[in-house]
């Protein structure tokens, strides 16, 4: 068979291939296209068009793509993983898709799925989720769990790896190239940055935070709307480990002067217990009220968290970590100090904890736009390049960003912080440069509030 073009410019194709193309089966005509040898393409009346293969360092590798995702849920991972199968399925030179169910532990455990058979429908619905379709895991591999990694990865014929995470995620990353590399084994591993903390170095910021500081800045500025209604004390306990960009954020829901946050304590500054409660007693001298947000990373002079000084028994996460998130210790702490010391008798806390990450409805368009590009960036730099590495967010405008592909030894392992120019001197509020920083990852729509005006009317009894 050949094309019915111009004279000469047709190549053979064969029966099976053909047979497989007119076949009923879409796994089989898929196989099929998947399968054939890369022919010239000749339409009645042009030149013939060919892409061969590229060989020698930028050779384009033919195999399989493999997925996944790790650490914490986000609203926005799964636009990440959309971005990868498009896009992925998109090339000649890849001929399945495959998701590791479960992250890293999936892997080694060799439980996939094939999302080459997946609608493209569907997955822009499963784009626009929140959470990891793929489930999660947080498992931290060592050097010896990596290698288990890398020995899947030759079995199945994996010749693109993409993982979805935060800093450790980068680090195994890292740790599956130097494998490949020693083993002379080729393939293309790419890091794609995801983290609400946005604490992975080198990124104005981290897919998934956008969405998580939208969240806090909303219920920070409802949590305000209520204390102002029925004053009091409110501290709200928001993520973050060792960066306070999260917590940052709520300083963005304050609208009128004597709006909260009143205060914001952040893991960057010494948290002193004393300096607390008389923050908390100014404010409420010169308010009526007070509105806290605090982190659940904030340490004393020691380093050691404040949680773990006051509270009587501590847990600790499978990796000797004490449990920051899915507890409310560190809320109950706080309050009980205020009433204790302070002799309010109105104080409320509450710990954001799991609500912040995959929130459904309370999503930045911008977040999920840039998510998805990450997302793509990740396999075109593997398809058209000859280097692994981690797909980083470089702001290059009021508002635009471009993506850059760094080596994964700058990125793994390391963690960002909040820089001083966007901390007030006082340590317990942000700067404007801050403001202007968060105030375009958070989309549009952002809800606002309103007050009454105060026309008094003139007291009669009571005059």
């Amino acid at each position: 068979m050949r094309c019915a073009g111009r004279s000469g410019g047709g190549v053979p194709v064969g029966p099976a291939i053909i047979a497989g193309l007119r076949s009923s089966c879409p796994a089989v005509a898929l196989t099929a296209l998947r399968t054939a040898p890369l022919v010239r393409i000749v339409p009645c009346g042009t030149e013939p068009i060919s892409r061969p293969l590229i060989s020698g360092a930028n050779a384009v590798l033919q195999g399989k793509v493999l997925v996944a995702q790790g650490g914490g849920p986000t609203a926005v991972i799964n636009q990440s993983l959309v971005g990868v199968v498009l896009e992925g399925r998109k090339h000649r030179n890849v001929n399945l898709v495959y998701g590791a169910l479960h992250g890293v532990r999936g892997i080694v455990d060799e439980d996939f799925v094939d999302l080459t058979q997946e609608t493209t429908h569907n997955l822009e619905m499963v784009g626009d989720t929140p959470s990891s379709a793929l489930g999660s895991t947080r498992d931290k591999p060592d050097l010896k769990y990596c290698q288990e990694i890398f020995k899947v990865l030759k079995a199945h014929d994996i010749r693109y790896f993409f993982y979805i995470g935060g800093n450790d995620s980068s680090d195994t990353v890292r740790i599956v190239a130097e494998e490949a590399r020693k083993a002379d084994h080729p393939i293309r591993v790419v890091h794609i940055p995801k983290t609400i903390d946005n604490d992975v170095v080198l990124n104005d910021h981290t897919p998934g935070f956008p969405s998580a500081a939208r969240f806090v800045v909303q219920a920070v500025l409802g949590a305000n709307l209520d204390n102002r209604s029925l004053p009091g004390v409110y501290i709200g306990v928001v993520m973050g480990r060792h960066a306070g960009f999260l917590t940052a954020a709520a300083a963005l829901g304050k609208k009128f002067p004597d709006d909260g946050p009143h205060m914001i304590y952040l893991p960057e500054r010494t948290f002193r217990v004393e300096s607390f409660l008389s923050d908390v007693k100014n404010a409420m001298d010169r308010y009526g009220r007070c509105v806290v947000a605090v982190s659940e990373g904030i340490h004393d002079e020691s380093g050691q968290p404040v949680v773990t000084r006051l509270a009587k028994e501590i847990e600790r996460d499978a990796h000797g970590n004490v449990q920051l998130s899915g507890t409310g210790a560190l809320a109950e702490l706080l309050t009980d100090a205020v009433k204790t010391k302070l002799g309010i008798s109105r104080v409320r806390g509450d710990t954001f904890g799991y609500l912040q990450r995959s929130f459904i409805g309370c999503v930045s368009d911008v977040d999920q736009r840039e998510a998805r590009e990450v997302g793509e960036k990740a396999v075109q730099y593997a398809m058209y390049g000859d280097s692994n590495g981690s797909v980083t967010i470089e702001r290059t405008g009021y508002y635009s960003v471009d993506y850059k592909l760094v080596p994964l030894e700058s990125v793994a392992g390391k963690t960002r912080t909040m820089p001083d120019e966007f901390i007030a001197p006082n340590g317990t509020d942000v700067t404007d440069a801050f403001r202007l920083y968060l105030r375009p990852l958070l989309g549009k729509g952002l809800p606002d509030a309103f007050r009454l005006r105060p026309n008094r009317v003139a007291k009669i009894l009571k005059a």
